[in-house]
């Protein structure tokens, strides 16, 4: 197994790698819309959150020699499934058809006060 670690994502907030690759397929942890520089949430609404999880992810498949289009699956925990209609108009930026996979549910709280965190898989 290989770590993947981009220095453009932020670093992990716990004991777990910000990626791992294996047999050409790419696990990416769950990203919080944490700015890699600060450290810090970026944003307090939904979609700016959601652009900067989704940029972290890109960051980091990117660093394993892959690129959006090879995400094969998703998951999103959302503070407040109400704002599924946002997260849809800014995943459908990123991803194009056809769509990864994906699995969307609401959570009662997630890691430093987020409001969305995403994780993926790609098949290089």
């Amino acid at each position: 197994m290989k770590e993947i670690k981009s220095i453009n994502a932020p670093k992990a907030i716990g004991p777990y790698s910000q990626g791992v690759e294996r047999d050409n397929i790419v696990f990416i942890s769950g990203q919080l819309p944490i700015d890699s520089t600060t450290g810090e949430i970026i944003g307090d609404d939904v979609l700016s959150q959601t652009i900067q999880s989704l940029e972290n992810i890109k960051h980091i498949v990117t660093e394993a020699n892959a690129s959006m289009n090879d995400i094969v699956k998703t998951t999103i925990l959302l503070k407040n499934i109400g704002d599924f209609n946002i997260v849809n108009e800014v995943y459908g930026e990123y991803f194009s058809e056809p769509y990864p996979a994906r699995a969307t549910y609401e959570v009662s709280k997630l890691p430093k006060g987020a409001l969305i965190e995403i994780e993926a898989i790609a098949i290089k």
